[in-house]
């Protein structure tokens, strides 16, 4: 079977579905190297920043790494900003939910609320809230994603920095994205 014959899915036979799964097996064993070339086109877009978004996520994984973080923190900080070209209103919603099924929920949660979490660095200066994060002053992991905005995030666009490659990176994004999803669900 090459294609399905179906034309809605309530039509659709059990061999059909069956051999859906199978391609789509295979379509998501390939989610590590779709997520590396989401990682290389944001070496292009948003100007303004003395270095690329590209060059942005590097830092913000090498000094993740360089503060003894674990694979997931690493990673993380490597595509927390993933979302930027498709979602740029939104894009720490799109880069967490990329994240969700591989990574554990501290870091998750993380990474979709470090764009609320930043604002601290500019609210002022463009008339936004820049303590909009202090309503989540009580929650378990506010502390979590403070550090990660301060020593990793708002400190990356430094085009001095000794920076590592994608390269480098390269097996712990293959790490990350080949774990079976939401290993601990119910």
């Amino acid at each position: 079977m090459d294609t399905v014959q179906f034309t809605q899915m309530a039509d659709g036979t059990g061999d059909e579905y069956r051999f859906l799964h199978g391609l789509e097996r295979q379509y998501i064993a390939e989610l590590p190297d779709r997520i590396l070339a989401n990682l290389r086109v944001l070496d292009d877009g948003l100007a303004g920043y003395r270095v690329s978004r590209l060059g942005h996520s590097l830092q913000s994984a090498t000094r993740a790494e360089r503060d003894g973080a674990d694979v997931d923190w690493i990673v993380a900080a490597l595509v927390h900003d993933i979302g930027d070209a498709l979602a740029p209103e939104n894009h720490s919603q799109l880069a967490a939910a990329v994240l969700r099924p591989y990574v554990r929920e501290e870091v998750t949660w993380v990474v979709l609320m470090h764009g609320v979490f930043q604002q601290l660095y500019y609210g002022d200066h463009l008339g936004v809230d820049a303590h909009a994060r202090d309503a989540y002053r009580d929650h378990q992991w506010f502390d979590s994603c403070a550090r990660f905005c301060e020593r990793w995030d708002q400190a990356s666009f430094d085009p001095d920095y000794p920076t590592e490659t994608l390269e480098h990176f390269e097996p712990m994004v293959r790490e990350v994205f080949s774990r079976p999803a939401f290993p601990t669900a119910p």
